[in-house]
């Protein structure tokens, strides 16, 4: 039980990875918050059917009042906030396009969930995790930043931010006790990608064979990584990006 008597916040907690975190976190101890634009029920059920204690929210990472409301919901319900895992991000249903065919629009889409969903929930839990003297942030980059995926532009660059944030972030609030590190998983076998897949059979083998461990990426293979971020054997790191993508971008 790592994380015994822990509350964690999960933002993009309804299916997926956010889910997957949130049952691995619970299953040490911890008592998850799971938000989403979407219904977080189903997640908020599979925690208490495993014995774990858990609260869903109805959060939109884009809109201040929204994070605001997140935060106070968590510190009403349970006192305190330890762990922020800024999981929730346009992925998907990201189009893949030459560049110069995203529009504005789009591109401005990405980067408002995927960096300023993140900046926004970090300053949210911010003031009560420096009243606590601790906290533990983890941000959810990509393994595309190291490797600069082509048509994919708006989401690299997005990914590529929030390694920025987090080191930029760390170097501020590490006197207050708080650690920032990011996580950047390859690509993984997602609910959301086995729904709706990205690249053709070829493009996805491809990237399996650029890996030094030759297989697809499960979701199961981050969770050593991100409760090894949240638990207090990480107490002196911070700002660093932990790539888990099998071998295939090193950095």
């Amino acid at each position: 039980m790592r994380l015994k008597g822990k509350v964690a916040i999960v933002t993009g907690g309804a299916r997926g990875l956010g889910r997957i975190y949130g049952l691995a976190l619970a299953k040490e101890g911890a008592r998850v918050v799971l938000t989403d634009v979407l219904d977080t029920q189903e997640s908020k059920q599979a925690v208490e059917k495993m014995g774990g204690e858990a609260l869903g929210l109805r959060t939109d990472v884009t809109d201040e009042e929204s994070t605001k409301e997140m935060a106070r919901k968590t510190i009403e319900r349970f006192g305190r906030i330890d762990v922020l895992i800024n999981n929730a991000a346009l992925f998907a249903n990201v189009v893949k396009k030459p560049f110069h065919q995203i529009s504005s629009e789009e591109w401005d889409d990405v980067m408002r969930v995927n960096l300023k969903g993140v900046f926004l929930c970090c300053k949210a839990v911010y003031p009560q995790m420096k009243k606590q003297g601790k906290g533990k942030i983890i941000n959810i980059s990509s393994g595309t930043f190291f490797k600069g995926s082509p048509h994919f532009i708006h989401y690299v660059t997005s990914k590529g931010g929030v390694v920025g944030f987090t080191r930029a972030l760390a170097k501020e609030v590490g006197n207050d006790g708080i650690c920032v590190n990011a996580l950047a998983p390859g690509l993984t076998l997602s609910d959301a990608l086995r729904e709706n897949p990205m690249d053709p059979p070829e493009v996805s083998q491809a990237t399996v064979n650029s890996r030094c461990f030759k297989r697809v990426e499960q979701p199961e293979d981050l969770i050593g990584a991100i409760l090894f971020l949240a638990s207090d054997e990480s107490d002196f790191m911070t700002g660093q990006t932990v790539v888990v993508d099998g071998g295939s971008a090193f950095h």
